[in-house]
């Protein structure tokens, strides 16, 4: 009886941790609904206000061909920034204190001035998995 009720608590809780570990899951279909914010700017095959952003994942930041940086940006791909889609994720709700943060931690504090031009922010953790999976679409 005792075995019964251990077993029963035990398939309970994985089937809680799963059904949780698909909530915060990345959704390239629903990254591409929340990207039509970022499209103010961003295109995937065109520099506008922003960079062009086909093939973003996996580049060094601050170098779309025919894109003019900040320094801020420049200089974070300078130290080695590359995008991934978990730096994406960590990018957006904050761009400036990213950045600044990615070239203190480098050793680069000073070049860790002024500000980038992005100036959205996307607060939402889920929306935020959900663009960076979009964007690794992107080629």
């Amino acid at each position: 009886m005792v075995r019964k009720l251990l077993a029963i608590v035990t398939i309970t809780a994985a089937a809680g941790s799963l059904s949780t570990g698909t909530a915060s899951a990345q959704d390239a279909a629903k990254g591409e609904a929340v990207f039509k914010q970022c499209m103010t700017c961003h295109r995937a095959d065109k520099n506008m206000v922003g960079p062009a952003l086909g093939g973003v994942v996996g580049r060094k930041a601050g170098t779309a061909a025919g894109f003019t940086y900040s320094p801020l940006n420049h200089n974070s791909g300078e130290a080695g920034l590359v995008w991934t889609q978990e730096n994406i994720i960590a990018y957006l709700p904050d761009p400036n204190a990213y950045l600044k943060k990615f070239l203190t931690d480098k050793g680069q504090a000073d070049k860790a001035t002024g500000s980038t031009k992005m100036t959205f922010k996307l607060a939402n953790e889920q929306q935020r998995k959900d663009v960076a999976a979009y964007l690794a679409t992107l080629k």
